[in-house]
């Protein structure tokens, strides 16, 4: 058994190992890499990525980036190509295969079925002098000086390598195509991310009560109301127009004061202009506020008007932080 010195030493060494195979792919970002998100970003099919064990995985990766940034992208395993999985290629589909050495049988099976359909093919492959660079119509050089298998065989920094050059192609394309926030809103409507892009406050804080109390109310009022309605505070209100806000840390500070309470009103330790968000704001923008000036509460405004509270509490339930 390896010591904890060597496991840490075999780690970073990997780790290095990687970091080096990928800084040598800057140079494979050349003309024939421009002339690839060409030809995909005018494409009017699909792209259908293609490999064989590792490789496959990889070009499973890749597909779903593809799909989530604006690119259509299918997936077709090599091998299951020759077994009917070849009607997934239409006449317009642009085919981008996957291969370390670039000599697999299942590849060189393959190729000559490709071929004679007369779809555009790249190579995302480790050695350019190899048969499947031989037949497609644009290479990518993802070679690496070595695997960081110790024995140089376990396809390691190969997959990092091919991993970098699908992500560089999709950015690209992304990029060629203004793909927005918005757009991605659109692909990632579930999970934390998706909200983060669409959820707005006026979704969550309807749920809330409406804490407000009046300039001249008591004490006794405030602590009702923001007791009865939990959320930690009350809006203070001059008829409807917000004028301040009364969190449970001004109550502390005001009883830390020796003030005499039976004098206080709402208004001699309100917070005035307190910080607001408007309801069609996105929740995560609430979030920075709250995290910005330390506060766990915003007043929500609508055109003027006070509408209600959101918490970092509803925040929270979303998922968001």
């Amino acid at each position: 058994m390896k010591t904890n010195e060597e496991i840490k030493h075999i780690g970073k060494q990997v780790v290095e190992n990687e970091r080096d195979a990928i800084a040598g792919l800057g140079n494979s970002i050349n003309e024939t890499f421009a002339q690839v998100v060409q030809l995909i970003y005018l494409g009017k099919g699909s792209v259908i990525v293609s490999g064989i064990g590792k490789s496959a995985i990889i070009a499973q990766k890749i597909v779903a980036t593809l799909n989530s940034t604006g690119t259509t992208a299918v997936f077709m395993h090599a091998a299951d190509a020759i077994h009917g999985d070849l009607g997934i290629i239409r006449p317009e589909d642009i085919i981008i295969l996957l291969s370390k050495s670039g000599e697999t049988p299942e590849i060189k099976l393959l190729m000559p079925l490709l071929k004679s359909r007369g779809n555009r093919m790249i190579a995302i492959v480790g050695n350019v002098n190899s048969y499947l660079a031989q037949q497609t119509d644009f290479v990518l050089d993802v070679s690496v000086p070595k695997e960081a298998c110790p024995n140089n065989l376990a396809p390691t920094a190969s997959t990092t390598a091919q991993l970098v050059m699908g992500d560089a192609l999709a950015v690209s394309l992304l990029e060629c195509r203004g793909f927005s926030a918005a757009d991605f809103a659109r692909f990632h409507p579930g999970g934390a991310l998706g909200k983060q892009l669409y959820l707005r406050v006026d979704d969550v804080y309807q749920k809330n009560d409406k804490p407000a109390v009046q300039p001249f109310d008591d004490l006794r009022k405030v602590i009702v109301e923001i007791s009865t309605k939990r959320l930690g505070a009350t809006a203070v209100l001059d008829g409807t127009k917000l004028i301040g806000i009364i969190t449970d840390g001004d109550l502390r500070r005001m009883l830390m004061e020796n003030t005499r309470i039976d004098l206080v009103k709402a208004m001699d330790i309100m917070t005035k202009t307190p910080k607001c968000i408007e309801s069609t704001e996105l929740v995560v923008d609430a979030l920075s506020i709250m995290r910005q000036h330390n506060i766990t509460q915003l007043p929500v405004m609508q055109e003027g008007f006070y509408k209600g509270v959101i918490h970092l509490h509803d925040i929270l339930r979303e998922g968001i932080l």
